[in-house]
Formats: structure tokens, sequence, C-alpha cells
């Protein structure tokens, strides 16, 4: 499953979330964010529409940080960042 906020993009590995026993994702996004995580089917769900997310979604990035702490490692947040990938070509680190 993958979903957008404003500017971020957030990738959940489902299978990983198989016998998940803390669904640290959801308490995080429950406490730091406003709640776009819900838990179904014992996995985390997002029940809200794109442009709901993109106008609800804070990107404080707590479901990635709990899930690779406290869960099982299933969540991946991309951050774009316009220009990056030519300032690490021109400084050698691409």
């Amino acid at each position: 499953m993958e979903f957008s906020e404003r500017t971020i993009k957030i990738i959940i590995d489902e299978a990983k979330c198989e016998g998940c026993k803390t669904h640290a994702c959801v308490e995080a996004c429950n406490t730091y964010d406003r709640g776009i995580l819900v838990l179904k089917d014992g996995k985390p769900a997002v029940e809200l529409s794109p442009e709901e997310l993109a106008r609800r979604g804070t990107e404080c990035l707590a479901c990635e940080y709990e899930c690779w702490f406290r869960g099982n490692s299933a969540i991946t947040i991309e951050v774009p960042i316009k220009g990056l990938d030519e300032y690490r070509k021109k400084y050698g680190t691409l």
C-alpha cells in the first residue's frame, strides 16, 4: 500500500505487517499526527480520500520511525528534495 500526503509518499510493505504485535505505526500516527493510519484486519490502513490525506497529513514521519524501532520495519517514507540529485552528481556523492 502507498499513499501521499502534501509532499511525501508513504509506502507500507503489508507482508511485513503480518504478525506485527505492536502496531506502533498506528499508535504513532494517532499520537503525533492526525490519525491517518487506522488498524484494519490487523494491518495499518488509510480510509481517507487523496484530497483529505493532502489536507490532514502533517508529514511528521513518526509512523516510519516507530515501525522501524518497535514494529517490523514495514514503512518507508520518500521525501523528494528538488535539486538533490543534481547536487549529489556535482559533488560526487551519487
